[in-house]
């Protein structure tokens, strides 16, 4: 971590499965430890996370911890972008799929030996509409889903495995007309994912072999899976194999613009938008500085 004895700390309560008030005290704790000076901060709603970066920039912080989900990072992130700050990733929410992919230890206490122990990595960034995108976001079936899980009030897996089956027969695939890097790619999708990092969460791998760090998307056409090839599907996604599978076409890009009939629902990281028809996206190279485990052997 940086030399600087002062570190910002942004927590989201209502990421995940709830909040405990012993997670406060832990860091609190562990910074005394170190002789760090920490301030802790709460999200108030959405968007606040981005306020608070901010605010530690401007109190010369230069070193931000986000405590949440994908979609605080997010927040956390969209304040630091393009700064000489480092964010740190305490993992708190319902899938932490940016966690995940940088080896990140999902356990709290091993989570904060990264005040110790990390080490930053200078990591890419995409803009999809001039939003900023950490981790996976997506456009078609994934993004319904992620729609009606943001306004359910359980959270977890198992919530978000009971939607996903109850809608799936319900959607269609859809046309679109995608140019990348020059490169037309016509076809009828069911979900498009734009992959910085490999996974949405709990191991749910859509793009096994992307990486943060080598200036490129991974762009994941998807087409409807058959329900008879559902469980070998799956099975693939979880193992790490997915882009192996006859329904996936994934392609490699530093820039993308995608047309579509009508509008289509999408998300960022994980947090429902507005449907749009139109999308240009983007990779923005070692654009924002992350604190990872110092003897990690993870691919980034």
């Amino acid at each position: 971590m940086n030399e600087n004895k002062k570190v910002f700390f942004i927590i989201n309560k209502f990421s995940g499965t709830g909040y405990l008030p012993e997670v406060e005290g832990r860091i609190i704790t562990r910074c005394g430890e170190l002789n760090l000076e920490c301030t802790i901060e709460f999200t108030k709603e959405r968007g606040h996370g981005k306020d608070l970066a901010k605010e530690a920039l401007q109190k010369n912080f230069d070193t931000v911890f986000a405590v949440g989900g994908d979609g605080t990072i997010n927040e956390v992130a969209q304040g630091l972008i393009n700064s000489n700050a480092t964010m740190g990733i305490i993992p708190k929410g319902s899938g932490n799929g940016l966690a995940r992919h940088l080896g990140i230890p999902l356990k709290l206490n091993q989570a904060l030996n990264l005040l110790q122990y990390g080490r930053p990595i200078e990591m890419d960034t995409i803009r999809i509409n001039g939003n900023l995108s950490l981790n996976v976001s997506g456009i078609g079936f994934d993004a319904h889903i992620a729609k009606l899980f943001q306004s359910n009030e359980k959270r977890g897996l198992s919530t978000y495995a009971k939607l996903t089956l109850s809608e799936f027969w319900k959607y269609n695939e859809f046309a679109s007309t995608a140019i990348l890097d020059g490169n037309k790619i016509a076809s009828d999708v069911f979900m498009l994912s734009i992959a910085n990092s490999s996974q949405f969460g709990n191991d749910a791998r859509i793009a096994p072999e992307a990486s943060v760090c080598d200036g490129l998307m991974d762009i994941c056409f998807l087409k409807k899976v058959p329900i008879l090839s559902l469980a070998p599907f799956a099975q693939k996604m979880f193992s790490g194999r997915i882009h192996q599978s006859r329904f996936m076409n994934i392609v490699k890009a530093k820039k993308m613009d995608i047309h579509f009939a009508t509008p289509v629902a999408y998300h960022i990281d994980g947090e429902a938008m507005k449907p749009e028809s139109d999308f240009s996206v983007e990779i923005c190279p070692a654009s924002l500085k992350v604190l990872v485990p110092k003897n990690s052997t993870t691919q980034f």
